[in-house]
């Protein structure tokens, strides 16, 4: 019975069943290329680590020159432009966990996330365009990814932004 474990355990191990993927080639292979983070708008920091979760402060869609993804969804931008706003807004995220972790290996789990749209009056898909962000998580960490999670809908974000997500992260 021993030597069937063994056998069972290896062929796992080497069959890559009990391996973990590589965040940092898994971004590669999407096509990503993490941000320099952004600056703080105010007096605040953009992470926070506390034992071992992280707590990210909202982020916006920023794009790598510098703009946003800015508009009202269900007004000036589509449900699809939204989830995209909301992809983006990973990537920052991604981006400010990176330079404060080093390695993004170290996530143990996404824990908890608080998705907020801004919308037109009468818009209710906001868990359509948070899905961007969350299926991108789930994609990049696979079921390390998987998180409880908010989707709102506000009046208004800063600077006419689409979409602001803040994150809790365990780490290792």
């Amino acid at each position: 019975m021993t030597k069937l474990f063994a056998l069972l355990l290896f062929a796992t191990v080497t069959t890559g069943y009990a391996q973990t993927t590589n965040v940092e080639n898994k971004l590669k292979e999407l096509g990503i290329t993490l941000m320099e983070p952004t600056k703080p708008m105010a007096n605040y920091v953009k992470a926070v680590r506390t034992g071992n979760l992280i707590y990210l402060a909202g982020h916006g869609p920023s794009k790598a020159d510098g703009t946003y993804i800015t508009g009202k969804v269900g007004k000036d931008l589509t449900v699809e432009q939204g989830a995209e706003a909301a992809r983006q807004t990973g990537i920052a995220l991604l981006s400010t966990l990176k330079a404060e972790i080093g390695d993004l290996n170290k996530v143990k789990r996404i824990v908890k996330v608080l998705g907020m749209v801004n919308c037109s009056e009468g818009f209710t898909e906001q868990p359509k365009v948070i899905n961007g962000f969350s299926d991108l998580m789930v994609q990049v960490f696979g079921e390390k990814g998987k998180h409880a999670r908010s989707a709102v809908g506000m009046y208004a974000l800063p600077q006419n932004i689409a979409v602001e997500i803040e994150m809790i992260v365990e780490v290792e």
